[in-house]
């Protein structure tokens, strides 16, 4: 499996990897939380898009939300954050997930961070897995809501 980031010509690809990721989580066909996954170029403009693939099978991506990006929301200045992550369906379980959010700790590490954040529905068992092994805990502090019905529970790792 390869980590780097992602080419202009994968950001279609990767929009599809995100909403078949996240589909099961959406609110139905009006939610328009679909368009801001299937965006990839822009997340990959204002922030950094990382891909696993496996020789031209896109896996998975995460956006790597550095600080100064309008991506970030709950890291305080001395963490990274990394959103959405998400793996193909048909990949899940081949490492993908953790090889993706294990990149986006050496990111934030390589810029002086301290620990990392993130925000994550509570219906996400399978992240939170994923989350766990890494070693992040629960932050209930943290939980919000960026719209109403929607509500986000954080985690954080301290490095």
């Amino acid at each position: 499996m390869e980590l780097r980031r992602i080419r202009p010509d994968e950001h279609a690809a990767a929009g599809d990897v995100c909403v078949a990721a996240y589909e099961p989580f959406l609110t139905g066909a009006e939610d328009d939380y679909r368009d801001r996954l299937r965006d990839v170029a822009r997340r990959d403009a204002e922030a950094e898009v990382w891909v696993a693939v496996e020789g031209e099978r896109l896996l998975g991506n995460v956006t790597f939300c550095r600080p100064g990006t309008p991506w970030r929301e709950i890291a305080r200045d001395d963490e990274g954050e990394f959103r959405m992550l998400a793996v193909d369906p048909a990949g899940q379980g081949l490492g993908a997930g953790t090889a993706l959010a294990t990149l986006c700790e050496e990111r934030a590490r390589a810029e002086g961070a301290t620990g990392m954040a993130l925000s994550s529905l509570a219906t996400m068992a399978a992240a939170h897995r994923v989350y766990a092994r890494l070693g992040y805990t629960r932050d209930p502090s943290r939980d919000w809501s960026p719209l109403p019905g929607v509500d986000l529970i954080a985690f954080h790792k301290v490095f």
